[in-house]
């Protein structure tokens, strides 16, 4: 099965993908924007948009994600990444449905209201607040409209929610049980930033 969850920017994606592989043995997260990242690197600087606007990143994450789903012997391939343009959620998500069906390619919208992301990534920011994250605050807005769409669901409404109630609403959406949260206050807060450590970037 592939789980692939969606929200805006500073959403919890990546926070709620690792806390399910955590406590579901055998699952993988496979990030599609490290191959996003790696075309960026490939390409001069003058060419270096928006990395989802590249029918090459749009490809290869099929690909990569079909393979995948045909060879992984384990749990589900966890998919943490924000997709709002319906033409490329159809091109890749709508594609891995038609390849494998829609029972094993799960698709969750994580949802909160516009402040309640903005407190998220002003807290990511690394002292520097919402200033270091200006591309996610530019496109807040449009990713909480979009997402807001038929096509879009399941949505899961995160703003009273801890990661691991979060992973527990997708895990049940897609029929799974995870093992339980056992960790206290100290220690989730301590995972959460070491995730957040992992995939910081300074290029």
């Amino acid at each position: 099965m592939l789980l692939w969850i969606n929200g805006p920017f500073g959403g919890g994606k990546t926070q709620t993908a690792y806390e399910i592989r955590r406590r579901l043995p055998g699952s993988v997260v496979c990030d599609p924007e490290h191959i996003g990242f790696g075309l960026h690197r490939t390409l001069p600087p003058s060419l270096r948009g928006d990395f989802q606007d590249l029918p090459a990143w749009r490809q290869g994450v099929y690909e990569v994600l079909d393979l995948a789903l045909r060879a992984h012997v384990g749990g589900p391939v966890i998919v943490p990444m924000t997709l709002v343009e319906p033409a490329y959620f159809t091109e890749i998500v709508g594609r891995l449905r038609e390849e494998h069906g829609e029972d094993r390619v799960r698709h969750f919208a994580l949802l909160a209201e516009r402040g309640t992301v903005l407190k998220r990534l002003t807290e990511r920011g690394l002292g520097r607040g919402l200033k270091r994250e200006s591309f996610a605050v530019a496109k807040l807005d449009l990713c909480l409209e979009r997402l807001e769409g038929p096509e879009f669901a399941h949505h899961i409404r995160t703003d009273r929610l801890t990661v691991p109630r979060v992973a527990d609403e997708v895990a049940a959406g897609a029929g799974l049980r995870l093992l339980p949260d056992t960790d206290g206050p100290l220690r989730h807060r301590l995972r959460r930033i070491r995730v957040g450590l992992s995939h910081l970037r300074f290029d």
